[in-house]
């Protein structure tokens, strides 16, 4: 939450600036805004927010806030599912508008419902009068009160309409809302914001001409869902602040998630705190994922069968194994032993994590100083690839190698630089070493001097390699550089570049060592993906298969087992009906179907099964079977036949 406030707050406080200088030069008559608006045109911002539909209600609830807060009370949210009509807009408007005029806790009982159950026309004639009575009412307050209930709100605050979704508006809602309010923009003060997913050009697409023109829009665009999702990742995902850490696969069943479903974050919140849900419940030794000093605490207090699951870890096994002889019968018998040993090791994963972010900061800002991002522009591509296996092993990381190679001489100054400030930043002293040797580099960067030719070739084969940008062209590049530098000397600086390359990738090498490497990973680490596909990623038919064919498998009912593919005469009436159509051919025989129905339901029943024909069906067993033969239909297993008026066609085949 607060870093989306964060992230807002550039976004808002444009808002807020567009609407004090529109109320305020409206108020003023000044020259600029005369020429700048006609007098029947309504100040508009065209909210850009993107496809991330599921993010926009959150996004506008605190925009509501904020404008509540500092420039206006007068604050309606619409959506277009409330407002089908221009009538059901302005009730819809009217009822938000007055309910935020009435200071509910300084009424009486009886003035409060009186307020909430008068009957006021809804029009804009209606509107601009309660505007009047309601800005009179505060200016006649005394001064306490007033101060005490403005909260910073202009003396005249402008009435403040937000249209959450304006592609689902009806346009001809637009259109007369729009036109009816422009003819009355001269009694009181209103600003339109429209909330838009797509394009800004959506609004002459909905608007004809004559409409759009009494609109005077200023665009505003917000942060791209995929910048959030970087900004979450990085503040939230890659920090030592949080012991709570997902595996790489299951980070790539969210991140794939948001990227071909949604562009959710909030979704992608929503999915995190689900692994952390899993993670406690199915884990038992979750309870060491929490802060060093009480994990420490936990760890004395734990018993000899959580002892005995930690040393069927399979991380903590591999441990045992890399140990002496005498170690390894310790840990496996002594549960004091154990548990010092497990304490050491919980300090080891925190150092660790604290290093591997640092590490990858590092990384990625060499990475995103390249021309190609063989290892991926975003952070989280990056992280990905270090939490699946090596990287240093991958073919990318060579690439990257060999474009790091080619580096100028202030890119690679500027990445020294960047990573001397990240290492710093450390509280630790893991990377004091790291940083003198980095700022050794800097120095003799400094003190090198080259020949203008060697520059000049260096500068032009870089400039050559960003030109190149298709594969086959840089791969081409490359291998020419390589084979004139066999050919040539190598240059100071290009001896010195190959260094600092090197003492990178050594930091990689050491530092980024998937986390899976690590013993008791497990206690941290949520990487059951299977359970979150299962509880994100839907797959409806199989789920509804899976509910007609054994309804035992949801409502865990003993009665409804069944072996194979015989049919429970205690089942659902539409599962009989299901089961059995699966047995027919495209069309279906409704008079066979029901005598099968039959059968199966009188066997539960008790009765002779033989003496039933067409003729002699219960009423009350026809009307279930043609309820449960409408579900069917319903849910679009069958439709009605025109071949033959007593069949039905089915509609579905194949196994699930």
């Amino acid at each position: 939450q607060q870093i989306q406030e964060d992230l807002n707050k550039q976004l808002f406080d444009n808002l807020v600036g567009f609407l004090r200088q529109s109320h305020s030069e409206r108020q003023e008559k000044t020259t600029e805004w005369t020429c700048r608006m006609k007098s029947t045109e309504i100040p508009t911002a065209a909210l850009v927010l993107g496809v991330n539909v599921t993010d926009h209600d959150l996004t506008f609830r605190s925009l509501a806030e904020v404008l509540q807060s500092s420039i206006t009370p007068y604050t309606a949210l619409l959506e277009a599912k409330d407002c089908p009509g221009i009538k059901n807009l302005m009730q819809k408007l009217m009822g938000q508008l007055m309910n935020c005029s009435t200071n509910v806790d300084s009424l009486e009982e009886e003035d409060y419902v009186q307020v909430f159950q008068k009957k006021v026309r809804c029009s804009m004639t209606s509107l601009v009068d309660w505007y009047e009575n309601a800005t009179k009412k505060t200016d006649c307050e005394t001064p306490r009160k007033k101060r005490a209930s403005s909260s910073g709100h202009c003396q005249n605050p402008p009435v403040v309409v937000i249209f959450k979704d304006m592609e689902s508006f009806s346009t001809k809602v637009l259109q007369d809302f729009i036109v009816i309010s422009s003819q009355h923009i001269h009694e009181f003060p209103l600003v339109l914001i429209f909330g838009i997913a797509t394009s800004p050009m959506i609004i002459h697409s909905l608007l004809p001409h004559s409409v759009s023109s009494l609109l005077c829009i200023e665009l505003f665009q917000s942060l791209s869902c995929t910048e959030h999702l970087s900004t979450i990742i990085d503040k939230v995902l890659l920090t030592a602040q949080f012991p709570f850490k997902l595996g790489e696969k299951v980070l790539q069943v969210l991140i794939n998630i948001f990227l071909y479903h949604d562009f959710s974050v909030q979704n992608f919140i929503k999915g995190y705190q689900l692994c952390i849900m899993e993670h406690f419940y199915s884990q038992p030794l979750s309870i060491l994922c929490c802060e060093l000093v009480e994990a420490n605490k936990r760890v004395n207090s734990l018993s000899h069968s959580q002892c005995e699951n930690i040393r069927r870890l399979s991380s903590f096994r591999r441990y045992v194994e890399s140990q002496a002889a005498e170690k390894q019968i310790a840990l496996l018998t002594e549960d004091t032993f154990l548990k010092e040993t497990v304490k050491k090791l919980l300090e080891d994963l925190v150092v660790y994590h604290e290093n591997y972010v640092l590490v990858l900061r590092c990384l990625h800002i060499l990475t995103s100083s390249l021309p190609k991002y063989p290892l991926g522009k975003q952070i989280r591509e990056l992280h990905c690839a270090c939490l699946e296996g090596q990287v240093w092993e991958t073919e990318e990381y060579e690439s990257f190698l060999q474009l790091a190679r080619m580096l100028n001489k202030p890119d690679l100054v500027t990445v020294l630089q960047q990573c001397v400030e990240i290492f710093e930043s450390s509280s630790g002293k893991e990377f004091d070493k790291a940083v003198e040797k980095l700022k050794d580099f800097l120095t003799q960067f400094q003190k090198l001097e080259e020949a203008f030719q060697e520059q000049d070739v260096s500068v032009s084969s870089q400039k050559e390699l960003q030109k190149k940008t298709d594969l086959y062209h840089l791969q081409k590049t490359l291998l020419e550089m390589k084979e004139s530098r066999r050919s040539k000397k190598m240059t100071k600086f290009e001896m010195l570049r190959l260094e600092v390359v090197d003492y990178i990738d050594s930091l990689v090498r050491s530092y980024l060592v998937p986390a899976d490497h690590k013993t008791l990973h497990e206690a941290v680490y949520f990487n059951t993906a299977s359970v979150l596909r299962e509880h994100l990623t839907a797959a409806p038919r199989i789920a509804l298969h899976t509910a007609l064919n054994n309804p035992y498998c949801y409502l865990k009912n003993e009665a409804l087992k069944t072996d194979g593919e015989s049919i429970s005469s205690k089942a659902p009436d539409i599962c009989i009906v299901y089961k059995l159509h699966l047995e027919c051919g495209r069309l279906i025989n409704l008079v066979d179907w029901l005598e099968a129905f039959s059968t199966v339901v009188m066997a539960a029943e008790g009765l002779n099964a033989d003496a039933a024909s067409s003729d002699q069906v219960d009423d009350i067993i026809h009307a279930r079977f043609i309820r449960a033969v409408s579900e069917l239909e319903l849910l679009g297993f069958i439709k009605p036949s025109k071949q033959k008026t007593d069949h039905v066609a089915r509609l579905t085949w194949g196994g699930c």
